[in-house]
């Protein structure tokens, strides 16, 4: 009897045991459990049209004063009629092209102006980059509060750098422009429209060899907020270029000239080094000022 009693009293303290160590267990379960159960209920967080879950058309035209942040807008105003006038000023050189090409020209010339502008384009982004790497870098120089000779120096060399690198992707882009009449054959096998291609290789490859530093001397005028400057010169090339493209296509006409598409990509490399001229004249005249700066400051400071 003693025995069968002690038997049962520790069954009851095991049984008790592990009751209150499956209790514990449940409780420690469920403590952990909860902020893993809380974090799932957590929305992640949106602004802006996003927060509404549903896009619709409207929420395009869509205006809110709230998000709105004036400051912000008004360091960006100065930028909009320059950048505006130059992709402008572009485009007009193009258009002009393409219209004198399909209205003037014959069916060969077109042909061959179709295949030369569609490798244009493929080959202009790689130095179309420079302009934009310089409007990142320049900006840092140019506004440092300190009008100091080290300034000046560091500006001198970072356009010296931008000049050299603007030449090395020119002479490649020139390689690649000596090319095409080995790849010609893969966009026609017109011997006439092949004929018509080669005739325009040395405009597109002059235009080519100096459009990095025109990209980079463009870029470093944007850097340097020479804004007004920009403005005033693409105006005036928003005019000229195409006055003078149609003024091929009259001369055309009027049978004064023959005019093929080797004539518009030579006038257009013209145009080319015009601008390049001009934007590295234009810096270099900044470079003096920003000299001439600092030594009117050390003057001053002596005084």
């Amino acid at each position: 009897l003693a025995s069968s009693k002690l038997s049962r009293r520790v069954s009851l303290a095991s049984s008790a045991h592990e009751s209150s160590m499956m209790s514990t267990t449940t409780t420690n379960n469920s403590k952990s459990t909860r902020p893993i159960h809380k974090n799932a209920k957590q929305q992640p967080k949106t602004r802006g049209f996003l927060s509404d879950g549903k896009l619709t058309f409207r929420n395009y035209f869509s205006f809110s004063k709230r998000n709105f942040n004036h400051s912000k807008a008004k360091e960006f105003l100065p930028f909009v009629i320059p950048v505006t006038t130059t992709s402008v000023g572009r485009i007009s050189g193009y258009i002009a092209m393409s219209h004198v090409a399909s209205s003037t020209l014959g069916t060969y010339d077109m042909a061959g102006h179709q295949i030369i502008f569609s490798i244009f384009c493929c080959l202009t982004p790689f130095v179309d980059a420079l302009s934009q790497v310089a409007q990142s870098f320049v900006p840092a120089i140019f506004e440092a509060k300190e009008r100091s000779s080290e300034r000046a120096l560091a500006l001198r060399k970072t356009v010296g750098n931008f000049r050299k690198v603007s030449v090395g992707f020119g002479a490649a882009l020139l390689g690649l422009v000596a090319c095409i009449p080995l790849i010609g054959r893969y966009f026609t096998t017109d011997p006439i429209v092949l004929e018509r291609v080669n005739g325009a290789i040395p405009g597109v490859g002059l235009f080519m060899l100096v459009h990095g530093l025109v990209c980079a001397g463009e870029g470093t005028l944007l850097g340097q907020k020479d804004l007004k400057f920009l403005r005033n010169m693409y105006a005036i090339f928003f005019f000229t270029v195409p006055a003078y493209m149609l003024r091929l296509k009259h001369r055309s006409l009027m049978g004064i000239q023959t005019v093929g598409i080797g004539t518009m990509w030579g006038a257009f490399s013209t145009y080319n080094l015009i601008r390049t001229a001009v934007w590295h004249l234009r810096l270099a005249q900044l470079q003096r000022r920003t000299e001439r700066g600092v030594i009117d400051g050390k003057e001053k400071d002596d005084r």
